[in-house]
């Protein structure tokens, strides 16, 4: 099985079958991956493996997959140059480039 197969659900009890989608190719912290076309990215980093989408400014602790709709910060990521993109709720896209948030706010970083 390829990496990041083994942890998806391939048939869910009450959906049926996973529905086959394209798959793309998105960078993750300077590192290549492959993903499902319009699954949340969340779900493209949890199923290879990756946990942690940043860390809190004060006590530098790691946050990831908490509410998954969207309601929370916890899964936030820079997107694109993007700072503070929800993870749970952004579809993935073919060459999108995305990388975890470490302490401090975006802004406060450009002072």
């Amino acid at each position: 099985m390829k990496r990041g197969t083994y942890r998806r659900i391939h048939s869910h009890p009450i959906l049926g079958p996973l529905p086959d989608h394209q798959e793309c190719s998105i960078l993750v912290d300077s590192k290549p991956i492959r993903a499902r076309e319009g699954e949340p990215i969340l779900a493209t980093l949890l199923a290879h493996g990756i946990y942690v989408t940043r860390q809190t400014e004060i006590q530098e602790q790691p946050r990831g997959l908490f509410c998954g709709i969207g309601l929370c910060t916890d899964c936030m990521l820079t997107v694109d140059g993007v700072p503070n993109v929800r993870s749970c709720i952004t579809p993935v896209r073919e060459g999108m480039v995305i990388v975890t948030e470490t302490g401090e706010s975006h802004e406060r970083q450009e002072r």
